[in-house]
């Protein structure tokens, strides 16, 4: 069997201006990978790097011949294993682009076995648990209306941008216009410990179900000084990278949250999870801002998942790519049609 394979920049602009601690966009640009074996079968997948993690488009691009030229040697996308270990030998770093690999393989394999993705693991669809939306940091009136527009789409579940000076403010204005919506904040490793400490106490009183990163992932300490005296479950973030940074958050988070985009791929996202249960995490799965080209292989972890927050594409202006059927915060996997991940362009 013979492998061809090629990727593109794709810019990809954004329904609002997207607004956290650390900044504003107001697109993003992601890398699309193709793969396609000599029987007419193609995979694709996506890579949607973070400049905080130390990745860009052009850094993607930069290496994604080596890793492409590893699959198109191999020449056997069913040897995953194999694969995905020979990508971490030849670009150690980069794990947006071995996570565009990784899902662009994955995809070929189920389209080869027509079977959708979370079929080939033996998950059941049923399980698959919602998704939240984010509302990102504005001012208080287009917080109000981009909530309402949220909740008038059908998305029950919010996650809130946080780690400004006026937070209970943008709490209470979410939880005044969604006022029945189960709602989680974000702080983005914006509060000192003693400050997170005494936010959370303030923002507890809105009914919220956890806080992600409160402090910086460098201060593992401090992250455990928060959780020891938290009103509420802590999630870790940026502090929960790869499969090793599992055993070193147990005692300082409550819940892990996961990232394709941050581990490099689907299989080390699998172990990282039953890493998660074997130290008593809860298990979260998070996104950048990202086309159906690549969350849409992240929709088929959610049988797996205690939380979920697969809204990349929901805040993109056009994602040039369909994905995973949803309805408001619904994941449909049980009415996906199509084998593979389920992406395929508009």
């Amino acid at each position: 069997m013979s492998l061809s394979t090629e990727f593109e920049r794709v810019s990809l602009p954004l329904e609002y201006p997207f607004t956290i601690a650390r900044g504003t966009s107001e697109s993003v640009e992601n890398v699309v990978v193709r793969i396609a074996d000599d029987e007419g079968n193609e995979g694709v997948g996506a890579a949607a790097p973070s400049s905080h993690y130390g990745e860009t488009a052009a850094t993607v691009e930069a290496v994604l011949p080596d890793l492409l030229s590893v699959v198109e040697e191999v020449g056997e996308p069913h040897r995953l294993d194999r694969i995905e270990r020979r990508l971490r030998e030849t670009v150690e770093r980069n794990p947006a682009a071995r996570c565009a690999v990784s899902i662009a393989l994955h995809d070929l394999v189920c389209k080869r076995l027509d079977v959708p993705l979370s079929r080939y693991w033996g998950l059941d669809p049923e399980d698959a648990i919602p998704t939240t939306y984010t509302i990102g940091i504005d001012d208080a009136e287009r917080m109000r209306e981009k909530t309402e527009t949220a909740i008038e789409r059908g998305h029950s579940k919010l996650k809130v941008k946080v780690g400004t000076d006026r937070d209970e403010e943008i709490v209470s204005t979410v939880r005044a216009a969604a006022p029945d919506a189960t709602i989680r904040v974000d702080a983005n490793e914006a509060w000192s410990p003693r400050e997170a400490v005494r936010k959370i106490d303030a923002l507890a009183e809105y009914d919220l179900e956890f806080v992600e990163q409160p402090v910086p992932a460098g201060n593992p300490e401090g992250m455990r000084f928060v959780r020891e005296r938290s009103a509420l479950p802590i999630a870790a973030d940026e502090s929960c990278i790869t499969l090793s940074d599992i055993p070193r958050i147990a005692d300082k988070a409550d819940i892990a949250n996961l990232k394709l985009m941050k581990c490099g791929g689907l299989r080390e996202a699998k172990r990282m999870i039953h890493a998660a249960r074997a130290h008593g995490l809860a298990v979260m799965l998070g996104c950048m801002v990202e086309s159906n080209a690549a969350i849409a292989a992240a929709a088929h972890l959610a049988p797996l998942l205690d939380y979920a927050d697969l809204d990349g594409s929901l805040l993109l202006a056009d994602d040039p790519y369909e994905g995973v059927p949803t309805t408001g915060s619904r994941i449909e996997l049980g009415e996906l049609d199509r084998a593979g991940t389920g992406a395929r362009p508009k």
